[in-house]
């Protein structure tokens, strides 16, 4: 394979999660053993917030009134993209039911878990599409109750516009929390008495780790790391919308990693001129984080053919893969791991980001190799049922004990026994040899 690293990464995510593992086990610990008590403690000290937790309607009207009408327009716009991407989705899952066996009939039922924990962050940035992308879609698969959190903006309540977009998207309660005392005060059901079945929702590291910690007690949508961009190009790309990509992910934090993956060297090298300067004019916040985020954990690598391409890029697995390059058809069918795939220069990520519709809560770290991002199949369970009749007994029965017995489980065989002597008095089957041992 013929492939050249012309930027290479000085750091990776990982390299950055051993402090966040510890920090949040003791905090983990502590709000398990001490409740609400503990997570009012760690509010106060890290966020300063002293207020109410739960939100109440009155506070949420006076929070929003002065929310000018076309902001609202906008959000309102955007959580119904989200929700109607998500109903269709909720459609293509079917319930049925077959006949596997003369009188065996089993199937499945689709229905959705009935707590719901959405967190969206608010610390650098205000992530008012995080608050709309994780309600609107529990809205759509009809959780019965969705509880959302985010911390306090800047040191005063929870924004206003992020509060709007949470309250739009069909949030039942909201509470102004943030961080992992968040995600544990959903998972342990604090505040509200209602425990999350699943926790979703993006964060810093200390929000995915503890994700990643309390995963078993409660469902999470994805292992998340930093935020993740990568743009595959071809001599036909334009540079400058190229790296202006980039750096449209790169100032998601200090940790981003963008890449470039190119059959052109000289796109490449103009990609590479241009980033810096397009960084250099970025606000101050956002361009110390692109601006690490591109010294330490941007890459560039030239390759000999879009199949080298191709075989790069899944193995990177990104979180956001754009593709500006000839024969959009043949990339989207042969690219196999990515958190959600943008086809074309005029479909750029913050598109998926804020507005087009599928969700941007996706894998990062590699884990779109087997994971998908949310969806509103993260919030539904599949459940099997089975209906026997006396009939498919008499076979059904006799194989059961048969096959239990060859495991060594005879009260497993017993349970097929009973039903037989039961249903068929007198009859004599081959029940297999009893496990005496």
């Amino acid at each position: 394979m013929s492939v050249t690293y012309l930027k290479k990464a000085s750091k990776t995510p990982a390299t950055e999660t051993a402090t966040a593992q510890q920090v949040v086990t003791e905090m983990l610990a502590e709000i398990q053993q001490r409740g609400e008590a503990a997570v009012r403690e760690y509010s106060r000290k890290l966020d300063k917030w002293e207020g109410d937790i739960i939100m109440s309607p009155a506070a949420i009207a006076a929070a929003t009134k002065d929310i000018p009408a076309g902001v609202k327009r906008d959000i309102e716009f955007a959580s119904k993209q989200v929700y109607d991407f998500a109903v269709a989705q909720k459609q293509s899952m079917l319930e049925f039911s077959t006949g596997l066996h003369r009188g065996v009939t089993a199937g499945q039922r689709v229905i959705p878990v009935n707590v719901v924990g959405c967190y969206a962050p608010s610390g650098r940035y205000a992530h008012i599409a995080s608050a709309y992308m994780t309600v609107a879609t529990a809205k759509a698969a009809g959780v019965k109750t969705i509880i959302a959190c985010s911390s306090p903006y800047r040191g005063g309540g929870m924004h206003p516009y992020l509060l709007y977009a949470f309250q739009a998207a069909g949030a039942d309660v909201i509470m102004t929390l943030g961080g992992v005392q968040a995600i544990a005060s959903m998972a342990y059901g604090l505040f509200t008495g209602k425990q999350a079945d699943v926790v979703v929702g993006p964060g810093n590291k200390f929000v995915a780790e503890a994700k990643r910690t309390l995963f078993g007690k409660v469902g999470i949508d994805v292992f998340a790391g930093p935020s993740e961009v990568a743009v595959i190009a071809d001599e036909t790309a334009d540079p400058a919308i190229v790296a202006s990509d980039l750096v449209g992910q790169a100032e998601h934090g200090h940790e981003s990693p963008a890449w470039l993956f190119t059959t052109s060297e000289p796109l490449a090298r103009e990609v590479m001129r241009l980033v810096p300067e397009l960084i250099a004019k970025l606000p101050p916040i956002a361009a110390d984080a692109a601006g690490s985020a591109w010294r330490d954990y941007g890459e560039v690598i030239l390759c000999g053919t879009r199949d080298e391409i191709a075989t790069i890029s899944d193995q990177y697995a990104s979180e956001h893969l754009e593709v500006h390059a000839k024969d959009l058809d043949w990339w989207l069918a042969t690219l196999t791991c990515y958190g959600s795939l943008f086809l074309g220069e005029e479909t750029t990520v913050a598109f998926g980001d804020k507005t087009s519709g599928p969700n941007h809560v996706l894998p990062t770290m590699g884990a779109a190799r087997y994971s998908g991002g949310l969806s509103v199949h993260k919030f539904m369970k599949v459940l099997t049922w089975q209906r026997l009749t006396r009939e498919a007994n008499r076979e059904i029965a006799q194989v059961t004990a048969r096959i239990s017995r060859l495991e060594g489980m005879e009260a497993h065989a017993r349970t097929a026994d009973d039903r037989l002597r039961k249903y068929y008095p007198g009859q004599t089957f081959d029940l297999g040899t009893p496990v005496e041992a």
